[in-house]
């Protein structure tokens, strides 16, 4: 005899395993470092072609950290004056750009040397936080926090170093990157707790906002793509990573050991190795993937 209840249940029974083998499956996490080897402020970690991996604030402000394949850990750059690193990111010749939060500043340090230069200066950003580089024209974005007032700036830094604003007024800008393709930028607002995507034109800028996803709780802080195009990104307060699908479907929720995770990179061999910097532990946690980074 056909019970509808007893088919609702099993029905409720089936989406909540479902939800929980796919959003919450399990993955092992090891730390990278020992805790405090950065400071709170370990953020923007990139990886170059070696396979060496960077973040700022290595023991004190201030500085780049660089960490080679065999676990060797040192200062690779210092910055100057007051200036202080957020997100880092690598570009086509291997060139790397900081943003420097506290005067406004992105720096580049070639290849070829350690000297900082300075790149793009803008005055009328809040704090440039993090960078997302396109893989098909080379255009640097930025996003731009105002945390007292809740609101944001999306900045355009071309090859030149020429910046341009894209949008303001905004939600508090943080985490940003661009699709395998160059044809979309996610922006994640922390304090609305709301992820966008928009259209990128040919000209770098921006076009077609639309609401990609939304949290009803915590924060959350810097993302990466990886070559299929999900979006890794973290959960800051939470103490995880979201892995989130090209069409906005939420794949799989990591637990990490820490609870502030502000950044992430893809590493390793094939870069299928996922570090996550974490603010409350001062160094590094990690995790193999399915697929490697886009970059």
């Amino acid at each position: 005899i056909f019970n509808p209840c007893t088919m609702l249940k099993f029905l409720f029974l089936f989406v909540c395993l479902t939800y929980s083998v796919v959003c919450h499956a399990q993955r092992n996490v090891h730390d990278l470092l020992p805790e405090h080897t950065f400071t709170e402020g370990i953020e923007g970690p990139a990886t170059d072609r070696e396979g060496n991996i960077y973040a700022v604030n290595y023991q004190r402000q201030g500085t780049i950290g660089k960490i080679t394949p065999a676990g060797e850990h040192s200062v690779y750059a210092v910055l100057p004056g007051t200036s202080v690193g957020n997100g880092i990111r690598f570009g086509p010749k291997g060139e790397m750009y900081i943003a420097d939060y506290v005067n406004h500043n992105i720096f580049k340090i070639t290849r070829k040397g350690k000297k900082v230069k300075l790149f793009a200066h803008e005055p009328a950003m809040n704090q440039p936080n993090d960078l997302a580089l396109s893989p098909v024209s080379g255009y640097l974005y930025a996003s731009d926090p105002n945390w007292q007032a809740s609101t944001g700036k999306l900045w355009l830094i071309k090859p030149n170093g020429k910046v341009i604003l894209l949008a303001e007024n905004t939600g508090t800008t943080n985490g940003i990157e661009v699709s395998p393709d160059g044809r979309t930028l996610y922006v994640g607002e922390s304090a609305q707790r709301k992820l966008w995507k928009y259209d990128i034109r040919q000209d770098g800028t921006l076009t077609n906002k639309q609401l990609f996803y939304s949290f009803h709780d915590y924060g959350m802080d810097g993302m990466r793509c990886d070559k299929k195009g999900n979006l890794y990104l973290t959960r800051y307060g939470k103490g995880t990573i979201v892995i989130l699908s090209p069409e906005g479907s939420l794949l799989e929720e990591i637990p990490l050991k820490g609870k502030k995770p502000s950044n992430l990179t893809f590493g390793g061999k094939d870069r299928k190795r996922c570090y996550v910097t974490l603010a409350d532990r001062g160094c590094f946690e990690y995790f193999d993937t399915d697929f490697p980074g886009r970059e």
